[in-house]
């Protein structure tokens, strides 16, 4: 079938590669970058005008494209050519200075950007013993659909991940359930997506995990490394490679420790969270998130109760994110629980569904969703979305299903008058959970 292909210029390298890899030579057409939030006469001005890297008329290349047998490329076998690699990957490195080693990992991209505790023999078999796990034990694979390369890591691997992150053998655990969970801190997007860790269960306590005041501040040693640890092995992963897998105009700062917390069990009045995702209270799991942006609520009004509070607030973030998570100061849920009468964090979640409104066009947009339910509707098919035909005044659920609000009790007792939540990770919902082995 003759197909046309657009990109943004900015991406041109990228798709080669992809091509080269893949052993194909569809023809391609680029136009200047951006795209997204452009007006319509933008959008057909590139059209109408020159391929920033040809030169030639855009619409004259896609009749090319859609009329001309592309010329085929020789296939290609393996990952693919990346920036700045040469050779094969030693195993090993030749002993060296302190500092050249560590500019050595730096020049590689093996680091967050900061010095890392160097991984020798004699550390990995130390961190090794943290577990009872062969060191040679599959822990999980990854396919990275943007290098086309096939990741494979051990227990080793990973012990010389938390090496490197400066974490302790007893942490060594959480560091593998994490990476069992076989999900990226590092999202490749150009939006600048963060991440959360949440720990839950009794290995929380056991390693000295900060659940309480200034939870996710630095100064906690077991917070810091086991969350810097998952950004690490992301990047070893191959997550960190600009214009190949790193694409975020702006990045993230989160994802230096990927606010890794453990759960105040202890102080909250409600039930731990891996208990709400049906795991037993004494089983100890990893939790990972992945949101959007994180808001900061600071004070309830005094004509309002805390309940009343962080529903309004929810309802004014813009639309189309239509999952939540809560993260409350303890005497915050108990307030919601004794004063507002919510006994569960599921009562909670399912009161906000149902008054966290947003009106019908704020919550849809405009121009965006017009452009993509206009075709079906002019084809006869009914678009996805049947609150698009509300009058865009009537209020809507913006969290309609109340399973996709998750509520985390976290931090230290502070007055709930001048704070209603700690923080609140807005369009995030846990992708993975993974229990630490021994």
């Amino acid at each position: 079938m003759p197909t046309a292909s657009l990109s943004t210029c900015e991406y041109a390298d990228h798709v080669r590669r992809a091509m080269t890899a893949l052993g194909t030579a569809l023809p391609f057409v680029w136009t200047p970058h951006p795209v997204v939030a452009q007006s319509r006469e933008t959008l057909y001005s590139y059209i109408e005008g020159a391929d920033p890297l040809t030169g030639n008329r855009v619409i004259d290349e896609i009749l090319d494209a859609l009329t001309k047998t592309p010329a085929q490329a020789e296939p290609a076998t393996g990952p693919l050519p990346l920036p700045g690699e040469t050779g094969a990957r030693e195993e090993l490195l030749a002993p060296d200075t302190e500092d050249n080693l560590q500019r050595l990992f730096y020049e590689r991209g093996w680091t967050d950007g900061l010095p890392v505790i160097l991984p020798t023999q004699e550390r990995v078999e130390r961190m090794l013993t943290g577990t009872g796990r062969p060191s040679d034990e599959l822990v999980g694979e990854i396919f990275n659909h943007d290098t086309k390369e096939l990741i494979r890591y051990t227990v080793r691997d990973i012990a010389v991940v938390a090496v490197m992150a400066g974490a302790r053998p007893e942490h060594l655990p959480v560091i593998l359930a994490t990476a069992a969970c076989k999900q990226s801190a590092l999202t490749p997007s150009t939006t600048p997506f963060g991440s959360m860790l949440l720990i839950n269960g009794p290995i929380g306590k056991e390693i000295g995990m900060n659940a309480g005041l200034a939870a996710f501040s630095p100064g906690n040693l077991a917070n810091s490394v086991i969350g810097r640890a998952w950004t690490l092995m992301s990047i070893c992963w191959g997550y960190a490679r600009p214009k190949v897998t790193l694409w975020s105009s702006q990045g993230n700062g989160f994802l230096h420790n990927n606010m890794c917390v453990a759960e105040n069990e202890e102080q909250s009045v409600w039930t731990p969270f891996h208990v709400t995702k049906g795991f037993k209270p004494e089983e100890s799991t990893v939790s990972v998130f992945k949101g959007w942006y994180v808001m900061n609520s600071l004070h309830a009004a005094a004509s309002r109760t805390v309940g009343e509070e962080v529903s309004l607030q929810m309802s004014v973030i813009p639309g189309l994110n239509s999952s939540a998570t809560l993260l409350l100061d303890p005497l915050v849920a108990k307030q919601l629980k004794e004063a507002d009468g919510f006994e569960t964090k599921q009562d909670f979640a399912r009161w906000i569904s149902e008054n966290a409104l947003i009106p019908n066009g704020r919550y849809w947009g405009t121009d965006t969703i017009d452009m993509l339910v206009a075709p079906l509707a002019a084809a006869g098919v009914e678009p996805y979305a049947s609150w698009k035909k509300l009058p865009d005044d009537e209020l809507i659920p913006h969290y309609h299903n109340p399973e996709a609000i998750n509520i985390v009790v976290v931090g230290g007792e502070t007055s709930p008058v001048w704070k209603t939540t700690d923080y609140a990770c807005w369009g995030t919902a846990p992708v993975d959970y993974w229990r630490p082995g021994a």
